[in-house]
């Protein structure tokens, strides 16, 4: 497995720019091969990380699993 590490806020920063989602970004890097993502605030410390699936189908399943542990997640602070 490839693992990539990546600055959480300059990545989330170009997604603003570019006007994507972070989705349409792990897509495109769907190559057939696992990956390990990792998410680092300035301090290099560990924000989160996530597994990017070999297939675009598995990612569109956790696309889905994300929106609705976002939405309960959303709801709960209401």
């Amino acid at each position: 497995m490839k693992i990539i590490q990546i600055k959480a806020s300059q990545f989330f920063e170009l997604l603003k720019m570019k006007d994507t989602s972070m989705w349409e970004i792990f897509a495109q890097m769907i190559d057939g091969e696992e990956k390990e993502l990792i998410f680092l605030d300035d301090e290099e410390k560990i924000l989160f990380n996530y597994i990017l699936p070999k297939s675009l189908e598995q990612l569109n399943k956790d696309r889905e699993q994300f929106a609705k542990e976002y939405a309960e997640k959303l709801s709960g602070l209401n």
